[in-house]
């Protein structure tokens, strides 16, 4: 039971680094379209190309800070700058999809920060997150209950994408021989769908591993910057995997009127 819990917080802790990596690699390469996203905020495109390297630095740094020191206010920061870049996405005109679908962004700390405990101790959030963290049944129950929400979103956020026939979707399948690439994006996007709901409805630990192959292979076929795009996606690989772990079956779901330490390092 201990052992599965430091792997749920591995998983969300090692996730949210990457997510924040990747991410920062993008402001450092200069990714134009953050040029749009600048612009949500009234920030021309000349002061956002060099707003980028900084803020893609600053990213890289809360990634790393994450590995090497983690703390409740470096979880509280990726969860809020998470939920913002993603909205800027709808906002700057692009399909609402866009957000949901980046739902492990900010899904993997939160729900890291709840595993942490201690939320509303604001004294405490910059204190390393050591081990003997205690936390109880209900509260390991709601970890779950947001992990299967956060997954429902990224698959059904995906979905949505293939049945829009997003550009880079059609890329990916163009790139991979498929000579009706619309079909196959319609064929994605029901199978997404489908299996967001399930995981939300009754989540089942064999498909779900199955989801996680497919979520971690799906995501190597960018047309460009390949493992960046793979590493900014660490959220969604880390909301699956960490469901996995604490899912009935794996000896984790305690009782609800049990009360049990766990450790978490």
């Amino acid at each position: 039971m201990l052992q599965n819990n430091k792997n749920i917080f591995y998983t969300l802790r090692f996730a949210s680094a990457m997510c924040m990596i990747g991410h920062g690699a993008f402001g450092i390469i200069g990714k134009q379209i953050w040029l749009n996203y600048f612009a949500v905020f009234g920030i021309g495109h000349a002061l956002g190309a060099q707003l980028m390297p900084i803020m893609g630095t600053i990213d890289i740094l809360m990634g790393i800070s994450l590995l090497m020191y983690p703390t409740r206010a470096i979880l509280v920061w990726l969860t809020v700058w998470g939920i913002v870049t993603a909205l800027c996405r709808p906002l700057s005109g692009e399909p609402f999809a866009e957000f949901i679908e980046r739902a492990g962004n900010f899904g993997a700390p939160l729900a890291l920060l709840m595993l942490s405990g201690d939320v509303w101790k604001i004294k405490g959030w910059f204190n390393r997150i050591y081990s003997k963290t205690t936390i109880d049944a209900k509260t390991l129950a709601n970890i779950i209950v947001c992990l299967r929400i956060v997954v429902f979103l990224l698959l059904i956020g995906h979905g949505w994408l293939n049945f829009t026939e997003k550009k880079a979707i059609m890329g990916q399948y163009t790139a991979l021989g498929f000579s009706n690439p619309a079909n196959v994006a319609h064929i994605v996007g029901l199978f997404e769908m489908l299996a967001g709901c399930m995981v939300l409805i009754k989540p089942i630990r064999p498909v779900l591993f199955a989801f996680l192959v497919w979520k971690m292979g799906s995501e190597l076929f960018y047309p460009h910057w390949e493992l960046f795009e793979w590493v900014e996606r660490g959220g969604s690989y880390g909301a699956i995997l960490a469901l996995w772990f604490a899912l009935p079956g794996n000896r984790l779901f305690i009782n609800q009127n049990q009360k049990t330490k766990l450790t978490i390092s």
